[in-house]
């Protein structure tokens, strides 16, 4: 019993260690930014899509927002005193469709924003390499041979 108490601390210490090693990369910390900003990020997508573009499109369309398509395959049963009985069951396709749109808009910015930090990114490494001092001028491999041959030249002589 003691023997597998050993083998199940030496295990879970293992995994422990592997645990903290995966931690303390900095890849995870850049990770656990990039999905909190890419909630804030979504946020602000979500506004555009609701508040600005879909106002406008529901204006071309004749004021019909596409949360409200749907297919009903059963109406709702209510009572006399208007309560539901039985709830609606409905495929909600307006849904799907204002999903995929938010899915094209945010992919859309992604691509922009992945463009410009691409350019900016690019631009900047361009003009460190405009700052950096070009090496001073050594000796070329030809110089470097005849002086060797020269002092082999020199050392027979001796």
């Amino acid at each position: 019993m003691s023997k597998k108490k050993n083998e199940l601390e030496k295990k879970l210490s293992g995994t422990m260690s592997e645990f903290k090693a995966f931690i303390l990369k900095g890849n995870i910390i850049d990770m656990a930014v990039g999905v909190i900003i890419g909630g804030a990020f979504s946020k602000i997508v979500t506004s555009l899509v609701n508040d600005i573009l879909m106002p406008l499109l529901g204006a071309v369309t004749g004021g019909a927002s596409f949360n409200e398509y749907k297919y009903v395959i059963h109406s709702a049963v209510l009572d006399e005193a208007q309560n539901v009985v039985t709830p609606e069951v409905a495929v909600l396709y307006g849904s799907f469709i204002q999903n995929i749109i938010d899915f094209l808009i945010v992919g859309l910015c992604m691509f922009f924003m992945v463009k410009a930090v691409a350019m900016v990114t690019s631009k900047f490494h361009h003009e460190e390499e405009k700052k950096e001092e070009p090496a001073p001028a050594g000796p070329t491999t030809e110089e470097l041979l005849a002086e060797i041959r020269d002092l082999l030249k020199n050392e027979k002589q001796m």
